[in-house]
């Protein structure tokens, strides 16, 4: 499937190689790892036209609706979901962020939960955010994480900022069936994260265990995950965690400052009582890991913690320190037997291939997270952090920016479908026209 990947760059064997004389432009396309759907397409369009919580119009309204559908949108700004969790439940849907008048579609106050097949959500921004909530008083968020029933899932260009869970999760059911095979076709599977922006995790906020700025969690079983050409920045832990049994590859990824722990595997014996250990499966290529101010020293690029054995196929990977050193790609935070497996072969879909690492922070910059074209302010921010070395760990939005969640001016605008390719919701006039419209 088409998806915007990059500027300067062009597409080689489904993933996006460098093309040092190509315009500025992005017209790649991305693999789709093994989340192989077409989400909406050929359904009904729905607008959204009210930046209300829910009702007529609303986002809520249109994720609730039955059937195929592509949701576009004909307002701007920020919408309030009031502490709440939205459910997704019906599959079968393409949430089309680009088609928003900017500044695009910000989330605050909630999270998104995806318990359905075949969804695909682009150029969104998720800020949970602790809002003046006492520390550890419960009620955290996701920025989004999927469940039961949650397959055939793309989560591309999108923004995830202060959650007090995860930023970014993928959970469900651990033993649900009577075989191994089963549990792992009865949780999450088929997942596709690509080129979204993942960063500060809040810390001592509202989370009932205390401290919890975490990236990424994989749980127990999920399997057929990819993570690909996203940016993770200032998450103490979870970039990412699979734990228990999980199958999954992070490629051209870009890794800046953790604290304790950049990815990990654990399977935690308690949690896996009377069930036979499976064994992880994890790929590394490609990716970047940086150290920051918060992260500990000589921290490795990947751990080994708990009781269960992980296969880990490494490979083109690029672990420094603050200074440019190298630091160790491998290590281990448990006494257990526990073994970190080297395999030959890497667990990955088919025909993925990487960029060289020392490519990535010269070209993730310029196109993860929501809308590049015209990059939420706070966004920017960010990437300028992890450019400079400013990067910190957080504990309320108000730390790193005074105004603490976004206030924006609503817009209006109406959607001219003539204008987009239903098939994948790409401008027919072409990516690069959105970035010429902010320019002229």
């Amino acid at each position: 499937m088409r998806l915007l990947c990059t500027l300067a760059l062009a597409a080689t064997a489904g993933l996006c190689h460098a093309q040092s004389t190509a315009p500025l432009h992005p017209a790649t396309y991305v693999h789709a790892g093994w989340a192989q759907t077409t989400g909406g397409q050929g359904g009904k369009v729905i607008r959204v036209t009210t930046l209300a919580a829910e009702g007529p119009g609303s986002l809520k309204a249109a994720l609730d609706t039955p059937g195929p559908r592509i949701v576009v949108f004909e307002v701007g700004g920020v919408i309030d979901m009031g502490g709440k969790s939205w459910r997704l439940s019906e599959g079968r849907l393409t949430v089309a962020g680009q088609t928003a008048p900017d500044p695009g579609i910000t989330l605050v106050r909630g999270e998104l939960s995806v318990a359905a097949a075949d969804i695909i959500l682009q150029h969104l921004s998720v800020r949970p955010g602790a809002y003046g909530r006492a520390r550890r008083s419960g009620g955290d968020h996701d920025g989004i994480t999927t469940g039961a029933g949650a397959a055939r899932i793309i989560v591309d260009h999108c923004s995830f900022s202060w959650a007090t869970d995860e930023n970014m999760s993928i959970a469900g059911p651990r033993f649900k069936g009577a075989t191994p095979d089963a549990w792992r076709e009865s949780t999450s599977h088929a997942i596709t994260y690509s080129h979204n922006l993942i960063y500060e995790g809040l810390g001592e906020a509202v989370h009932m265990k205390g401290e919890h700025s975490k990236g990424t969690l994989i749980h127990d079983n999920a399997n057929r995950i990819l993570l690909l050409g996203n940016v993770y920045a200032s998450n103490r832990e979870r970039n990412a965690l699979f734990k228990g049994g999980a199958w999954g590859a992070m490629v051209n990824n870009l890794i800046y400052n953790p604290g304790g722990k950049a990815v990990h595997y654990n399977l935690i014996a308690h949690e896996w009582l009377g069930q036979p250990y499976q064994v992880g499966k994890v790929t590394l290529a490609g990716n970047v890991y940086r150290a920051g101010p918060g992260t500990v020293e000589r921290l490795p690029l990947f751990t080994l913690g708990g009781a269960g054995d992980v296969e880990l196929f490494e490979q083109d990977n690029l672990a420094l320190d603050r200074h440019g050193q190298p630091l160790p790609l491998t290590g281990r935070y448990t006494s257990s037997a526990a073994q970190i497996v080297p395999v030959r072969e890497p667990y990955l879909p088919a025909g993925l291939s990487w960029l060289p690492p020392r490519e990535l922070e010269k070209l993730l910059p310029l196109v993860v997270g929501s809308r590049p074209w015209a990059r939420d302010p706070l966004d920017f921010k960010q990437l300028s952090d992890i450019a400079e070395d400013r990067g910190l760990h957080i504990d309320d939005e108000t730390q790193n920016n005074v105004d603490g969640l976004p206030k924006r001016k609503a817009t209006q605008r109406a959607f001219v479908e003539a204008d987009w390719n239903l098939a994948d919701m790409s401008p027919k006039a072409g990516w690069q026209s959105l970035f010429m419209q902010v320019t002229k």
